[in-house]
């Protein structure tokens, strides 16, 4: 029995917003593989340096593609700045708008931080500990990854902001 396929809605009706988010999640589980792949290693600590520095790098690619770096929330209008800092302020989005740096992603990492402790102990299990050590820092990457993508769809969608100048691939750096 052969089946047709519906014709694809129109390429207008693609929410832009939406479309950036599936680009940096995208974005996200290519760095959370390379993350789970030095995680499984055998050497105590790298994996640490790694997730951190994989977050260091990806959160503001995330900023930036939503048009929500400090640099462009500087050029909003004063009452669209309002906006991205009360939600910022109210803790919906601890790194929308804001320079990321180590401190606020150790804060990060802290949160997930009995999965990454767990990551640690399996490491030290030959072969299968080192596989769910791989796995827990991938899951872990996802999701504070994927928590921030939504504090930049929602503060995004407030603010209609219209799509940044520059393509999807060069705004999410893929």
């Amino acid at each position: 029995m052969k089946t047709t396929r519906r014709p694809e809605p129109a390429a207008a009706a693609v929410d832009p917003v939406e479309a950036i988010a599936r680009e940096c999640r995208r974005l996200v589980t290519k760095r959370a593989l390379l993350a789970a792949g030095v995680a499984m290693v055998p050497v105590p600590g790298i994996d640490w340096v790694t997730d951190v520095g994989v977050l260091v790098r990806v959160l503001p690619e995330i900023n930036r593609a939503f048009g929500l770096t400090p640099e462009q929330v500087e050029r909003l209008s004063p009452e669209r700045k309002v906006v991205v800092y009360k939600a910022v302020s109210a803790g919906a989005g601890m790194l929308v708008g804001r320079i990321v740096t180590r401190e606020l992603v150790i804060q990060l990492v802290k949160m997930v931080g009995v999965r990454l402790t767990t990551q640690q102990a399996a490491k030290y299990v030959p072969i299968a500990g080192q596989a769910v050590s791989a796995a827990l820092t991938f899951s872990a990457l996802k999701y504070v990854c994927e928590q921030h993508i939504r504090q930049c769809m929602s503060v995004a969608r407030q603010l209609r902001l219209p799509a940044p100048d520059l393509p999807l691939a060069e705004r999410v750096g893929t």
